[in-house]
């Protein structure tokens, strides 16, 4: 199973801010200059976008999160997401396999 660059960074910043208390803060505080500094790299949202942390580690509580609504009646996919759907991949089951080998799905 092969993973994205996006999926690689998004389990590394998760794992930073599980270890460590400091990051997080600053995740939570200023995302991109957070992610900025860890990866060493610059990041440039699309205008009028910005990005929005929010600590889930609360074991006490469920959290949902709602998406943008996506539009598919002018979704076009691309080669390799096509393979991806007809083979039957799951882009959220590589992921939580990736950050918990152990998940049974």
């Amino acid at each position: 199973m092969e993973f994205t660059q996006d999926q690689k960074l998004y389990a590394e910043i998760v794992q930073k801010a599980w270890e460590d208390k400091s990051f997080k803060d600053e995740l939570m505080t200023n995302p991109i200059a957070a992610i900025e500094r860890l990866t060493g790299k610059k990041i440039n949202l699309p205008p009028g976008k910005k990005m929005i942390v929010r600590d889930q580690t609360d074991e006490s509580s469920v959290y949902i999160n709602i998406p943008a609504k996506v539009d598919f009646d002018n979704m076009e996919l691309n080669e390799e997401q096509l393979e991806a759907v007809a083979g039957g991949k799951s882009p959220i089951k590589d992921f939580l396999l990736f950050i918990c080998p152990s998940f049974n799905v």
